[in-house]
């Protein structure tokens, strides 16, 4: 834990020193957010810098070499699959700003590049000897397998959870702060499961390996922290899809490497709520033609019944970091 602690510190002041040059480098050429019409609250942060998400990616990358987690393939697998959706992020962030419009890759072409990374993490998952078919079950020693039904179970959770970290990027710091909550009791709730292991006598491999993934989390919340001193209301930089995809990749790349594949609901359900938002209202309009939420997702349905987006913001990561201190306390 002393590791990841230090991971964490590490990739925080990473983070702080590049978030400028990348502010400046963004302004400079022009890499301004287009705000889509209907969201007129949000009309002021027309052309605000964007692509943020590659501050806290160059840390991850710095603690990713400097911890030595290329060593370890746990690591090496969410290190990849968390560039691999930073770079589709990043195409569509690109195409946003080279046509100056809210429309990037077309909804099939980013839902074929969400769908290509989860089969090759699903494929790996499956066959690899150090995570296999398990899921964890929660506040518990046991778990069950899913067998072959294991990879369409990682591709439904890769994709569920890229796109819920994304439909959460709406408001000012608000996915940059709700995954910090979350990565932070993530890595702690792993670390306690990584103790579990190694009283079960476990192989010391496996635990390492696991340990590995452990620092990496607790770097990359370090990093996505100090993003937040930039993006916190009001923003001067947006992370872009170029971040909440690779946020979203990370997320569920560690609990699925881990097994801990349950603990995402129930530490992230503010991510979880953004989704279903989303698809009550989509399918209640469709059948009635008309909204249950003022606007989805969820937090913008706040934010038009009169709640500033700092205190929305707020609300949600103290949602957060309750649910993780639960989840740490029942495991303990």
């Amino acid at each position: 834990m002393k590791t990841s602690l230090i991971a964490l510190i590490v990739s925080f002041i990473l983070s702080l020193v590049v978030g400028p040059l990348v502010i400046r480098v963004s302004t400079k050429l022009k890499m301004g957010q287009n705000i889509l019409s209907y969201v007129d609250k949000h009309a002021t942060k027309q052309g605000t810098p964007t692509m943020g998400g590659v501050m806290f990616l160059l840390a991850l990358i710095g603690a990713y070499v400097i911890f030595g987690a290329y060593k370890y393939v746990l690591a090496s697998v969410v290190f990849g699959i968390t560039l691999a959706c930073a770079i589709l992020g990043f195409l569509d962030d690109y195409l946003k700003v080279r046509h100056k419009q809210n429309e990037g890759l077309k909804a099939y072409q980013k839902a074929l590049g969400q769908f290509g990374i989860a089969i090759i993490l699903a494929f790996f998952v499956y066959r690899s000897t150090f995570v296999g078919a398990d899921v964890v079950v929660p506040f518990s020693d046991k778990s069950f397998s899913l067998g072959i039904f294991i990879i369409p179970f990682v591709i439904l959770v890769f994709i569920a959870v890229t796109n819920a970290v994304n439909l959460t990027d709406g408001l000012d710091g608000l996915a940059g702060g709700v995954s910090v909550a979350y990565l932070v009791s993530f890595g702690v709730v792993l670390g306690i499961h990584i103790d579990s292991l190694r009283a079960q006598g476990v192989s010391v491999q496996y635990t390492q390996e696991l340990t590995t993934v452990m620092v990496i989390t607790f770097a990359f919340a370090g990093a996505i922290l100090a993003y937040v001193c930039f993006n916190a209301y009001p923003a001067k930089i947006f992370m872009g899809d170029t971040g909440s995809l690779a946020i979203g990749g990370f997320v569920a790349c560690a609990c699925s490497v881990t097994k801990l594949y349950l603990y995402m609901p129930l530490i992230g359900l503010m991510f979880v709520l953004s989704t279903l938002s989303v698809m009550i209202q989509v399918i209640y309009y469709k059948l009635t033609k008309k909204r249950v939420f003022k606007m989805a997702p969820l937090h913008h349905h706040f934010e038009l019944s009169g709640m500033h987006e700092t205190r929305v913001v707020a609300i949600y990561i103290v949602i957060t970091i309750m649910l993780g201190v639960i989840c740490i306390a029942f495991n303990m």
